[in-house]
């Protein structure tokens, strides 16, 4: 593992390829970014035992360990924003990512110029996200907040979060976050999955709307009484979805 001091924000470029990994941290220390280079996971989680990053560039295809691995175990433990590079032609690892929490992607090898501009739009992202609340601060938060009712569930837009009646938590990834609160701003109203896309703020360069098809599935899941006859996040067939509160 290498990198360099500076006062930009701090990335670490994760892939086991040096004369990649070398590319891309060059080319963002350029741009103002301190830079740090790991080879594999083992690497960058010794490189977290010290410092925590800002954001994170991460080769999903590398022998030591799968990148998809490495964000599913990322993502379960910190909000730190995750760009995933991929070779692959095929979409399901995208999809999977995104899944997982993944921020965003560029296929590889990528365009440094669109790299470094995913990057600080990820982190302006990351930035205007509201922390989650602390315990001490909880009952000062939920007083005010927003909350929106899906199905079974509780959609907290100011704290971020899902939570059942009995104030339990239902894990959510923030592609998932952005697609409900996408569905509260406009609820009764059909939005193709282009919309979604836009709406949600998860466009990508192969306009990759079955994505949206795979994250409903998930939602349902965790706020439909009933996943395979939903009631509340409904199929418009031929065009997208619509919210409907009630559940009528």
């Amino acid at each position: 593992m290498t990198g360099t001091s500076g006062s930009g924000p701090h990335v670490v470029v994760v892939d086991d390829e040096p004369d990649a990994r070398a590319m891309v941290g060059d080319y963002l220390r350029l741009h103002g970014f301190d830079v740090a280079l790991c080879d594999g996971g083992r690497s960058l989680r010794a490189h977290l035992a010290g410092r925590t990053p800002d954001l994170i560039v991460l080769d999903l295809n590398m022998p030591e360990e799968d990148g998809l691995s490495i964000v599913r175990d990322l993502k379960a433990r910190s909000r730190i924003p995750i760009i995933m590079l991929t070779a692959t032609a095929s979409p399901i690892d995208r999809v999977v990512g995104l899944e997982l929490g993944a921020d965003d992607y560029l296929p590889k090898p990528c365009e440094l110029r669109e790299l470094v501009a995913r990057v600080r739009s990820v982190l302006r992202r990351a930035q205007s996200a509201p922390a989650p609340a602390k315990p001490q601060e909880q009952d000062a938060v939920e007083a005010p907040a927003r909350r929106v009712r899906f199905g079974t569930k509780w959609l907290e837009l100011d704290a971020v979060r899902l939570r059942d009646d009995q104030g339990v938590e239902q894990p959510l990834t923030r592609s998932e976050f952005d697609l409900l609160k996408a569905f509260a701003d406009h609820p009764k109203r059909a939005l193709s999955r282009e919309r979604l896309l836009d709406l949600a703020d998860a466009r990508d360069p192969d306009a990759f709307d079955r994505a949206i098809d795979v994250r409903i599935n998930r939602i349902r899941k965790k706020v439909e009484p009933d996943p395979a006859n939903p009631r509340f996040i409904r199929t418009v067939r031929g065009l997208g979805y619509v919210f409907r509160p009630e559940g009528d």
